[in-house]
């Protein structure tokens, strides 16, 4: 998409759809290797609309293809406190309508309007990035399914996630309940999502929602440390074992054998044939 193509400046890339993503709430920003998504609305905790999901999918679509880290963080004391509270209203998001003017869409649109949401979260899955969310405060509903999206969760101590859906009379759609069944289990799952509690830092760490918990104020840091850490390996390698990693709770022992077989040999082919 035009509007969301990225100009490169000596080190940095400039958002050419920073408008666009600013109607969002969010920052992109890319030096090098590494891109930075960041949650832009402090006075509102974060909150998600519309316009925060198709600029999310925007950045996906058009991320440079240097970029190996894709972090995403949040502004202020909140990384996401959920949906915006405007979109259960008749009058919703200025411009944007509200969750009433979605169902009145008609079923084949309703859907359409999900996949699109959708698409801003599924792409920080893809086997060439590692995403890494680094989360404090609170990661509520729609906040919580963004830290799920990404590979990594770095975790201040003061991080609250909360799967808020269900006591709001909805269920999560923005991809986040596959990975929280694979990361937890499905009793905890069920335990986390029907009661809607919070799930503070500990728990996070020892139920395997984070892979490490930090001191607020060295929650950049560490980000930063895990970042040089992953870009330490071979690009293809790592893009290769990605897709092995993935795909193996889909596979049998022999088939995943075999991928490994395949993956391994396009590695052998690309070093030395």
């Amino acid at each position: 998409m035009a509007e969301a193509q990225a100009r490169q400046h000596g080190g940095h890339t400039e958002d050419v759809s920073a408008e666009r993503s600013a109607e969002g709430g969010l920052r992109f920003e890319v030096d090098g290797e590494i891109a930075t998504i960041t949650l832009d609305r402090p006075d509102k905790r974060n909150a998600q609309t519309f316009a925060t999901w198709s600029a999310l999918a925007r950045i996906g679509e058009s991320l440079p293809g240097q970029v190996r880290v894709v972090v995403v963080k949040g502004e202020g004391p909140s990384f996401s406190a959920g949906i915006d509270l405007r979109m259960f209203t008749p009058e919703g998001v200025p411009g944007q309508g509200s969750f009433s003017s979605a169902a009145r869409s008609g079923e084949a649109g309703f859907e359409h309007s999900i996949r699109q949401a959708q698409a801003g979260f599924l792409w920080l899955r893809r086997p060439e990035i590692v995403s890494i969310a680094a989360v404090q405060g609170h990661a509520i509903g729609a906040g919580f399914q963004l830290a799920l999206a990404c590979d990594l969760r770095i975790v201040a101590d003061d991080v609250k996630f909360c799967m808020k859906e269900p006591a709001l009379g909805l269920v999560p759609d923005l991809t986040g309940t596959k990975p929280l069944v694979e990361l937890v289990g499905l009793a905890k799952a069920i335990d986390i999502c029907l009661t809607a509690r919070v799930v503070r830092a500990e728990e996070a760490a020892r139920i395997g929602l984070a892979e490490q918990v930090v001191p607020l104020g060295e929650l950049d840091r560490a980000v930063r440390d895990k970042a040089a850490e992953l870009l330490s390996t071979n690009r293809d390698a790592a893009a290769a074992t990605k897709r092995l990693l993935q795909g193996a709770r889909a596979r049998t022992l022999e088939e995943q054998s075999v991928a490994e077989g395949l993956e391994q040999a396009a590695r052998i082919k690309a070093l030395f044939g």
